[in-house]
């Protein structure tokens, strides 16, 4: 019951993006926590393990809230190209949520994962053009 419980943990934190771990991948995460399974795969590289992360520190789920390493965590996400880690870090931009608000940065992040097909992305992109916040007003545009 453990497996599957944390294997739905980790699925819900994935945003539905990634895939869902493989079964043997599943008995491995009942070993260790599901933040140090993130850490171990994100410090390796994986853009997914890094994209959860990011999320569990903006959320505060089962780290202290800490949006400096969210941040962090989205960014090298998102410099991989990961779509999801690309608009949320565009969230964070827009909203000025652990950095300094930056409608040109947020446009910036927005566009390249809108470029990938995230429909959140390509909305907030196109309220961006009818608002004129962070670039010139344009509703053909949006």
């Amino acid at each position: 019951m453990r497996v599957t419980l944390i294997g739905l943990i980790l699925g819900l934190l994935m945003g539905g993006c990634a895939e869902e771990p493989e079964i043997a991948e599943k008995s491995e995460i009942a070993e260790e926590s599901v933040l140090e399974h993130n850490k171990r795969l994100a410090n390796d590289g994986d853009s997914t393990s890094q994209y959860n992360l990011a999320l569990m520190y903006a959320n505060g789920e089962g780290v202290p809230q800490d949006y400096k390493e969210a941040l962090r965590w989205l960014r090298k996400s998102a410099d991989q190209g990961d779509a999801m880690g690309q608009y949320n870090l565009g969230v964070m931009y827009a909203n000025g949520t652990g950095v300094p608000q930056d409608y040109n940065e947020a446009v910036k992040w927005f566009r390249m994962s809108a470029d990938q097909g995230d429909a959140d992305a390509q909305y907030n992109l196109g309220v961006m053009y009818e608002d004129g916040t962070g670039v010139p007003q344009d509703n053909k545009e949006a």
